[in-house]
């Protein structure tokens, strides 16, 4: 590694975001380098290229991949409805490319990022960080050895009494498509899937509804008050889905709801075992009586960082490693967060192909 030029880091959309990722690349400077950046407002760009000390700075992020330095990797941090595009074209001028989940706004532009990076031959990984915290690697490793045995139910569930983000634009449909389901569902979401290996999602009943982030917001709330005659997405989503080898799956994700407190959580029902993330622990029975196993002492990780890390170290091992958080991943999460919108909509059980 030594002998070895630095990988070379841009990043476009340089918002709140791009400051987990922008960190995560600082943890493994000796690996690689940010050398450009790209946004759409001036003095944002600006302002991180001061910070940071980086002198390409682009607000066109054609412009940046085709007159800037030439790029290793690219971080694409733009708003969800925003993905597709930079994506693509990162892709085609030779980049590896970490995507801010959720894939995209919607599956078929996230059907059209993978097949851009197949036919480029480079890494799409999406940023859906959850997978590589201690306690989910914890549980992972349990379950990996069999501890649940046949998995026939989950349960995911993200949700908040009052978290609207109040900045940004969120709770915009043309720049994010929908709110809690595709911002903080996405990641319980795939976490449980990610802990069962992504079996195949055949079929999805959904709703979706908003009635308190329409309205004029509590004088006291912990992110502060939301613009609610912007507000054009759901606060409030579930979905069941039905997998082709008989499983079922509980989706619930809301920014508001009237519940005593919040929740970031999946349960999983095995024929030998139970699991849950939050505390994590595994539910069984061992000689006659029933038991719970909770690791203890887990090494402290932060998932925005181990999720560069692992990254940059699937890119430098070539063929030998698989990419982490693979975009074929998400594109299946995609179409079950789809599938629940087009299932609301239609007030009928849709399938997914």
């Amino acid at each position: 590694m030594a002998k070895r030029e630095k990988l070379q880091v841009g990043i476009i959309g340089t918002g709140g975001i791009s400051g987990a990722h922008i960190n995560g690349y600082q943890k493994m400077a000796h690996a690689c380098e940010i050398v450009s950046l790209c946004d759409v407002i001036p003095d944002a760009v600006n302002s991180v290229g001061e910070r940071l000390g980086v002198a390409a700075r682009y607000t066109d992020y054609e412009e940046m991949l085709s007159k800037g330095p030439k790029l290793d990797i690219c971080s694409v941090c733009t708003p969800n409805n925003y993905h597709k595009g930079p994506t693509i074209a990162a892709l085609q001028a030779g980049a590896h490319v970490l995507c801010e989940k959720p894939i995209a706004g919607n599956a078929q532009d996230g059907a059209a990022m993978v097949a851009a990076a197949r036919k480029a031959k480079r890494r799409l990984m999406i940023g859906l960080h959850n997978r590589w915290n201690a306690d989910s690697q914890a549980i992972k490793a349990f379950i990996d050895k069999g501890m649940l045995g046949n998995v026939y139910h989950a349960k995911a569930i993200a949700t908040r009494r009052r978290g609207i983000p109040s900045w940004g634009r969120f709770y915009e449909k043309a720049y994010s498509t929908g709110g809690p389901l595709i911002d903080i569902g996405v990641h319980i979401l795939d976490l449980t899937l990610y802990m069962i290996d992504f079996p195949k999602p055949v079929s999805v009943v959904g709703f979706v509804y908003d009635p308190i982030g329409t309205k004029k917001a509590a004088q006291h709330v912990p992110w502060g008050p939301w613009n609610h005659r912007k507000y054009d997405v759901e606060d409030y989503a579930v979905g069941l889905v039905r997998f082709d080898n008989g499983m079922s799956l509980l989706l619930e994700a809301s920014w508001a709801m009237n519940q005593s407190n919040e929740a970031f959580n999946f349960q999983l029902l095995g024929d030998k075992g139970g699991a849950e993330l939050s505390p994590p622990r595994i539910y069984g029975e061992t000689e006659g009586y029933l038991t719970n196993m909770e690791p203890v002492s887990m090494p402290g990780k932060n998932g925005h960082e181990e999720e560069v890390r692992r990254f940059i170290e699937a890119i430098l091992a070539g063929d030998k490693a698989p990419t982490p958080t693979p975009g074929e991943d998400a594109l299946t999460v995609q179409k079950i967060l789809d599938a629940i919108y087009d299932s609301s909509a239609a007030q009928c059980e849709i399938a997914i192909v």
